[in-house]
């Protein structure tokens, strides 16, 4: 296989530009590409330039990490929608005492945990609007009673941005903060709340959200507490290439210098019923096209440093999650169980993927499909 993938990525670089094949051979030889290479393959336009960027990608994928595919077994909780936040693209949240608003009770929260690992879950992913009504002790109380009722179910829990919340009513550093949350149990934390990692953006489409350099800081801070992280992007919506191309390279800055990040995760905007998309302000999210692209740059941007490439089911669909796989991606994330963030957007990819589906879609594009743990220890491969 890797032979017959080098031999049509070297027919197709022949014919290719000067200009693109000098990026692509830099990529293939195990050099970093600049930013600037980044902005070159994300306008590609023509078709065969397209074609060609994902193949190296897929390449590149099957050097590091092989024809293994990876999912989790997980369940996505949502604790509260109730956010004093108010980002442009969040269809979600809702402000306190609203109608539709709710929080969930700790009980509730570790009755939805006894649930996931009965049906067979490795982690919890917990992660909530920021309530102005909730007090720190709920986030250490949860923290707590989940690990009393489920001691080895995996707690992937809290963005930076609710570190930010939490840090901010204890008038605690982050480093301390964090310390406590790792103390009562958190396992490793989500990376959203990145978005673009760039303030032009980010005071377009969430002007009262934390700016790029406390992200930074927080995922900084968490990895050098052994707290291990995603990373994610979310794109499709006011952000350029150069945005995107930038925003990689702050990603493989910090995990040059951390190795904390365990994953990539590309986020699609999902526009149907945002306030962003409907004043206007936005584009209505990526196209097939951009998506390819997006996904194979990440993959040849971030290859040397991070190794696992997500696609999101839920923000693509299935069909096209399936299709980066051939773009470099090499995990499909998790089964989640149920999902109510990129629902409420109108995303219509339904909330739960169950194993059987998983195993299914990765077969379908020739690799072998494996079910890991969050940190991706391969907990069983489906031959």
């Amino acid at each position: 296989m890797e032979g017959r993938l080098a031999r049509v990525v070297d027919r197709m670089l022949l014919h290719a530009s000067s200009e693109l094949r000098e990026v692509l051979d830099r990529a293939l030889d195990g050099r970093d590409i600049a930013v600037s290479d980044a902005v070159r393959l994300l306008e590609a336009k023509e078709p065969s330039e397209v074609r060609l960027i994902a193949l190296v990608a897929d390449y590149l994928r099957l050097q590091s990490v092989g024809d293994v595919v990876t999912f989790v077994v997980n369940r996505n909780i949502n604790f509260t929608n109730e956010c004093l936040v108010n980002c442009l693209f969040c269809a979600y949240s809702r402000p306190p005492n609203a109608q539709g608003a709710y929080t969930l009770t700790i009980e509730d929260v570790v009755r939805k945990v006894l649930e996931a690992k009965r049906l067979g879950a490795t982690e919890v992913c917990i992660q909530g609007a920021i309530n102005p009504k909730l007090d720190p002790e709920y986030y250490f109380k949860m923290l707590r009673e989940v690990k009393r009722a489920a001691p080895d179910i995996h707690v992937h829990a809290f963005s930076p941005q609710e570190v930010y919340f939490i840090a901010t009513k204890l008038g605690l550093s982050f480093r301390s903060t964090l310390k406590m949350l790792k103390d009562e149990g958190l396992d490793s934390m989500p990376g959203t709340a990145a978005e673009i990692l760039d303030d032009e953006v980010r005071r377009v489409i969430a002007p009262r959200k934390i700016g790029a350099r406390t992200w930074i800081e927080i995922i900084r801070t968490a990895h050098s507490l052994g707290i291990p992280t995603t990373a994610t992007m979310m794109y499709g919506h006011v952000e350029t290439n150069v945005h995107r191309a930038k925003h990689l390279d702050i990603i493989r800055g910090i995990q040059r210098d951390t190795g904390g990040f365990t994953e990539f995760v590309l986020l699609p905007f999902v526009h149907y019923n945002t306030r962003l998309y409907k004043l206007g302000m936005c584009r209505p999210g990526a196209t097939g096209v951009e998506d390819l692209k997006v996904h194979a740059v990440a993959r040849i941007m971030l290859n040397n440093y991070v190794k696992n490439i997500q696609a999101s089911w839920v923000k693509l669909g299935v069909k096209y999650a399936q299709l980066m796989l051939l773009a470099g991606a090499n995990d499909l994330g998790g089964t989640l169980m149920e999902e109510n963030i990129s629902r409420a957007a109108g995303a219509t990819s339904g909330q739960h993927l169950p194993v059987e589906e998983m195993v299914r879609i990765i077969r379908g594009v020739g690799r072998t499909p494996a079910q890991r743990t969050t940190t991706y220890e391969i907990i069983k491969v489906y031959t």
